[in-house]
């Protein structure tokens, strides 16, 4: 989802980088995601903060967690999806609330984990799961991408889906000259077909959204 640097000669994109090119020119997306949090950690480092003191009235906040929460070797980004991650993603939703803004969740886009018999593994337990829970309690619009992105990558293929991520051998390109294999985050192909995705079901989600959606 975040911005990365270099984005001219960087390979990898995050979805909400290329995001505005599917909004109207008067919306300005402010992205806020960098690489390795957790909402643990996101919250720790007082990135959350820093997203309240510039929200305000008729924004929207989209919310998406879960890859690094599930870190349990780095305990200040591990969460239990059942209590803390929980209670981090209420928190985001009520402060964002508080705060005249609407909040938006997703859950986390799959990895590419294909197993010898060419079955995409999920990898993120309980945490969509969660997602999904608590947008349901707190009435929060819920944009499953999890769902949709194991279809996109079955769709690619076990070869394919290489495409939408990071997938170079050593000499095949200049940023990663010792080769890169990367399951995880996105080229920018990946990263537009999952923006198309967010985009697709933010319409039927976010009908107040729908004007400012190409």
């Amino acid at each position: 989802m975040a911005n990365k640097t270099n984005p001219e000669t960087n390979p990898e994109h995050g979805w909400g980088q290329v995001l505005p090119n599917y909004v109207t020119e008067d919306i300005t997306i402010d992205n806020r995601a960098v690489n390795g949090r957790s909402s643990r950690s996101f919250i720790g480092e007082g990135r959350w903060d820093s997203v309240l003191e510039t929200l305000k009235a008729g924004d929207f906040v989209f919310i998406q967690f879960g890859h690094n929460d599930q870190k349990f070797k780095s305990p200040d980004r591990y969460t239990n999806p059942h209590t803390t991650y929980r209670h981090n993603l209420i928190k985001f939703i009520e402060e964002t609330r508080v705060k005249g803004a609407t909040p938006i969740l997703f859950s986390s886009i799959v990895r590419r984990n294909f197993n010898e018999f060419g079955t995409l593994i999920d990898t993120h337990g309980e945490y969509p799961l969660e997602t999904r829970l608590v947008a349901l309690e707190y009435d929060v619009p819920f944009v499953d991408l999890q769902y949709f992105t194991e279809y996109l990558e079955e769709s690619y293929g076990v070869e394919g889906s290489k495409k939408l991520h990071l997938h170079f051998e050593p000499g095949e390109h200049s940023y990663y000259k010792d080769g890169k294999h990367d399951d995880t985050h996105l080229s920018n192909l990946g990263a537009n077909e999952v923006a198309k995705l967010a985009v697709s079901e933010l319409k039927k989600k976010a009908p107040s959204l729908v004007k400012y959606l190409k």
